[in-house]
């Protein structure tokens, strides 16, 4: 296949993905190392021609050319146009992601996740960097670092994103791809490291491997998400949730891709502006015993509407309506009966 490098999309310690054109145009993706260095490419290759999943980036096939007196061996994947979700939250200058998304993106990696496992391969790298996405969602990309679940290996990954047991030296399997899950939610919800407080490599494994905790779960988090992250999180790797259990769970398991997306996409960003918009609210509310009034729940928020609500809420102005002189006419636009009262709300017809 004749084709033609194009534009540079990342960089790792050996290898460089740029995209690439063939000549009726097809665009895909183009992972390349020197040939004198071939070894992680070639087994990420390995996997990669044996895999086929919507869940996980499509292979396309390998060559080896010759670049500036240079011998480089390449693999072709599908071009990924939305990038990893760490381009999509850098775009958004470090702000993590809304739930929604959060939901849709974790259940496309799960599925992914099982899919591997179910071919007794464990991905070792679970991550935010190597989960990408395009219009149709995400799929889990770079096996570099994956092996065979019977076969015995260095330990290999991101500090980070590492189970106790595989900090410890112990294994790798299965169950430490579903604590990398976890620790990707929390990446995914905050936007940043899940574990914020230790940037050296090496302090953080010794207390992922011997301290007793757990990366914090973020307290703006629905319940159910938050529930979903601990079972990801347990520190027993026979304890542990397995992908198939997890795609059962209700955070992930009352969508699937179509009505998730349809979710995402009609998610409000604008906040509620009167007592008329009440679509926004959940339908679950708490009491207040002081006032005798009910506020809405917040629980199952987005991030960036409870931003919004946060802003109104602190706001000293309110706005200053005015009608249009001679233009006070008023309408019904509701009417309660309880008993022997009648609630009538009237709104004006022409407001500035």
């Amino acid at each position: 296949m004749k084709w033609t490098r194009g534009p540079v999309l990342g960089r790792g310690s050996s290898a460089t993905v740029s995209t690439a054109t063939t000549a009726t145009g097809d665009l895909f993706a183009v992972k390349s190392v020197h040939l004198r260095q071939p070894d992680s490419l070639q087994k990420e290759q390995h996997f990669l021609s044996i895999l086929k999943s919507p869940y996980v980036v499509s292979y396309k096939g390998c060559d080896i050319t010759t670049e500036d007196n240079k011998m480089v061996y390449n693999i072709f994947m599908d071009y990924m146009s939305g990038g990893s979700i760490i381009d999509l939250i850098n775009s958004r200058n470090g702000v993590g992601l809304n739930e929604c998304e959060v939901a849709r993106y974790t259940r496309q990696m799960v599925q992914g996740l099982e899919y591997i496992h179910s071919n007794g391969i464990v991905h070792c790298d679970i991550k935010g960097r190597n989960v990408l996405i395009n219009e149709t969602g995400a799929k889990i990309g770079d096996f570099g670092c994956a092996k065979w679940a019977n076969q015995v290996t260095p330990i290999c990954g991101t500090p980070m994103f590492m189970a106790p047991e595989v900090a410890r030296g112990e294994e790798q399997g299965f169950p430490a791809d579903v604590w990398a899950v976890g620790c990707t939610v929390i990446e995914m919800a905050t936007g940043g490291s899940p574990w914020p407080d230790v940037d050296d490599p090496v302090s953080v494994l010794y207390r992922i491997a011997f301290s007793g905790e757990i990366p914090a779960i973020p307290d703006e988090l629905s319940n159910q998400a938050k529930d979903f992250v601990s079972k990801c999180l347990i520190r027993d790797p026979k304890k542990r949730w397995t992908t198939t259990e997890l795609l059962k769970h209700p955070f992930i398991q009352q969508f699937d891709d179509n009505s998730q997306q349809i979710m995402c996409e009609n998610l409000r960003t604008d906040s509620p502006t009167s007592v008329l918009d009440q679509d926004v609210w959940n339908s679950t509310t708490e009491s207040s015993p002081a006032a005798g009034i009910h506020f809405p729940q917040f629980d199952g928020l987005s991030n960036s509407l409870r931003q919004r609500i946060k802003q109104l809420a602190g706001k000293s102005e309110m706005p200053s309506w005015s009608c249009v002189k001679g233009e006070t006419d008023w309408i019904t636009i509701r009417i309660n009966r309880s008993g022997d009262r009648k609630i009538e709300e009237l709104v004006g017809d022409r407001w500035r």
